[in-house]
């Protein structure tokens, strides 16, 4: 009897250890396959985030050629209101001088 019981119990337990290497042999391979599936999101990503990076580069180099040419503008906006200033001036000067002249003409009449 004790045969018996020995050998069902051997079976038992090898049956027990074939499917747990069964098991886990299937997880294995579910696992390596999701870490395929990982490094494979991970390359896409790392494509995505250098193409992302690059475009930024760029934008960021437009924004520094628009800044310097935003100051440009603004000096030659401040060197026309300048301009524009002393052509003022120059013009009262003138016509204060078109009155004075007037004045003495109308007085030598």
């Amino acid at each position: 009897m004790t045969d018996w019981l020995i050998t069902t119990i051997l079976l038992s337990f090898s049956v027990y250890l074939i499917v747990m290497v069964f098991y886990y042999r299937t997880l294995l391979r579910k696992e390596r396959q999701g870490g395929i599936v990982i490094k494979d999101t991970l390359g896409d990503a790392e494509i995505v985030i250098r193409k992302y990076q690059i475009q930024l580069q760029r934008s960021l180099g437009n924004i520094d050629i628009l800044s310097d040419e935003l100051n440009k503008i603004k000096n030659d906006l401040k060197s026309l209101r300048t301009r524009n200033s002393q052509y003022r001036m120059e013009n009262e000067k003138l016509r204060q001088e078109i009155k004075d002249l007037k004045g003495k003409i109308e007085a030598l009449l």
